[in-house]
């Protein structure tokens, strides 16, 4: 079976340890500047101990520093990345070529560089640049079919890593715009205010309302689970759960679940079995509906009626009383309930369930055939919370001449000498009372798998098998990190950009991102949307397309889009390549 690595995201210290115990191979977490989530920051000594906790499973650590920098930022930059280099991370995901242009001149160390999808990374002609260049793996647009991503893999020696969960951004990642037109907030500095989340109208040239004030940008999570199989053999190596911003049960469930996915078709990249003590569900996590975009087919991506998570689908009402309504579904006390009422989701908090009978703390014009969904199951996330589940090392112990060693399933060896010379008066039951002892691996990150007893064992108190046990694992784990292997970052190179005029979508932010683009052979360069302010630009371009929604693809109408403030943005629409473009 194939290795590949499953990468999962940390907001914070505990979320990153809820991670690492939970199932992933990798994780990605945010230092304290220059990360595209700015609300996820973490100092550099919590990120040294997450990355000495995940280190003892050979868990990797991938920071984030994948926004655009200004000419001061970068400088900045350079500082941070040593400072994490020092802290053992194993690799940076970067966005600025400023960042790519201090690598390629020894400015930083050497430490792997993973380019982020915010690079605009859906054309095989960019994404083999960066494959010549030499880099360490390479992020892929979430638009891509499974198709598409099987030819990149076909013709790049460098890591794939494509995102198989978690929310979407309707525009190509990289180039939003919205954001910092509507009120200077920069999505390719971390600021983004979710433009696409909004209320919009869809109009004709001559004002005519297609559809009024609903969230027509915004799209279903993502949830590619069912195409895994097919993604291991394109290639793909590392798939990417999204989530910085999401909080711990929603890490542990989803993580749990892509593991135990993942697990039927690969081999995981790092090290210990998880004792679960719980079944994990995505459809009970943060969700707006799923769909698994453009992987197979187009399909109906988008929610229109709500941003908001929707959760599982529960079933219809089947009869409504005064203060209750009635489902074939099990439910809680404490659930949280929604459902769309006249196209807008309401929502509700069950005080007492009977039976099939619900009691709601209000009804909100409920009717019978309404559809309900649980968008916080009580129960499910009390589980979460309090579960115990554990990742642990398999380890075995071979007692031989006097020495006890300790042998872990990667091969790393430790061995303590038995000092004691006491003849025990029952042989038998001393070996029995050995075995027992050492096989409770107590709160170690160790379990046992094999007790094997080679010479005869002296007298030793139940006390002193349990410290001698406790010693030799410790020292086992200091073994296992004092081996732990960091990738190094080979050596890369200028190589011949592939478009010689670059406008604004490039995200020149700074002058050594500009040198870099000279170095590799571009002439006029212009510099970022944030420095430019470039009028009639191109906002988003998106394969989610408003004239395939409504069924007008063959419509020869320009379309508009209004905004709550009644702003227009006029549309325009690449059919040959299925995309929409919105422009200010």
């Amino acid at each position: 079976m194939n290795k590949v690595e499953l990468l999962a995201p940390a907001k914070n210290k505990k979320n990153a340890i809820a991670a690492i115990e939970y199932g992933c191979d990798a994780l990605y977490i945010a230092a304290e500047n220059f990360g595209a989530r700015q609300n996820a920051g973490n100092s550099i000594e919590d990120i040294r101990e997450i990355v000495e906790y995940a280190h003892k499973f050979n868990v990797k650590v991938h920071v984030t520093i994948n926004t655009i920098l200004d000419d001061n930022e970068i400088i900045r930059a350079k500082k941070l990345i040593q400072n994490l280099y020092d802290t053992g991370i194993d690799a940076i995901i970067i966005q600025d070529m400023g960042i790519l242009k201090a690598a390629i001149e020894h400015e930083i160390p050497p430490i792997p560089i993973h380019i982020s999808t915010q690079c605009d990374n859906r054309l095989l002609e960019k994404i083999m640049f960066f494959d010549n260049m030499g880099v360490s793996r390479i992020i892929l647009a979430r638009e891509l079919s499974v198709e598409q991503i099987k030819e990149i893999c076909k013709n790049t020696k460098t890591e794939i890593e494509t995102f198989i969960h978690g929310a979407l951004c309707v525009s190509y990642s990289g180039q939003c715009y919205m954001s910092s037109a509507n009120g200077g907030r920069s999505a390719n500095r971390g600021e983004c205010a979710q433009s696409c989340r909004k209320k919009y109208s869809l109009l004709d040239e001559n004002h005519n309302i297609i559809a009024k004030d609903l969230y027509l940008l915004s799209l279903k999570d993502f949830n590619a689970s069912k195409h895994l199989q097919n993604l291991i053999k394109a290639g793909v190596k590392s798939f990417k759960i999204e989530g910085r911003l999401k909080e711990e049960n929603y890490v542990k469930n989803t993580v749990a679940f892509y593991r135990q996915e993942i697990d039927k078709y690969a081999q995981k990249t790092s090290s210990g079995k998880i004792f679960y003590d719980f079944i994990p569900d995505v459809n009970k996590s943060f969700n707006r509906g799923f769909t698994d975009y453009f992987l197979e087919k187009r399909q109906n991506c988008y929610n229109f009626n709500s941003p908001k998570s929707l959760g599982e689908e529960l079933g219809k009402i089947n009869k409504i009383g005064k203060d209750f309504f009635e489902i074939k579904a099990k439910i809680n006390p404490q659930d949280g309930l929604c459902y769309y009422i006249k196209g807008e989701l309401c929502g509700c908090l069950v005080n007492k369930v009977e039976g099939d009978k619900v009691f709601p703390n209000k009804m909100d014009k409920l009717t019978c055939g309404t559809v309900i969904y649980r968008n916080f199951d009580a129960k499910f996330e009390k589980q979460l919370s309090l579960s115990k589940t554990k990742r642990r090392i398999a380890a075995k112990f071979v007692y031989n001449e006097k020495v006890l060693h300790a042998i872990d399933e990667d091969e790393n060896e430790v061995a303590m000498e038995v000092l004691q010379n006491e003849t025990p008066k029952n042989k038998q039951k001393m070996e029995e009372n050995f075995i027992n002892q050492l096989k409770k691996a107590g709160d170690s990150d160790f379990y046992i798998t094999n007790v094997e007893i080679l010479d005869e064992i002296p007298f030793l108190p139940i006390s002193e098998i349990n410290n001698l046990r406790r010693a030799i694992l410790d020292k086992l784990m200091e073994e296992r990190l004092n081996n732990y292997e960091h990738d190094i970052q080979q050596p890369i190179k200028y190589v011949e950009y592939p478009i010689k005029n670059l406008n604004y979508k490039a995200n020149i932010h700074n002058h050594e991102a500009k040198s870099f683009y000279e170095n590799c052979g571009c002439e006029n360069i212009e510099m970022s949307y944030e420095l430019t302010k470039p009028r009639n630009a191109e906002l988003m371009r998106t394969k989610h397309c408003l004239k395939y929604a409504f069924n007008m693809c063959k419509s020869p109408k320009k379309l508009f889009l209004k905004d709550e403030k009644g702003k227009i943005y006029p549309l325009i629409f690449d059919c040959k390549n299925c995309e929409m473009i919105i422009t200010g």
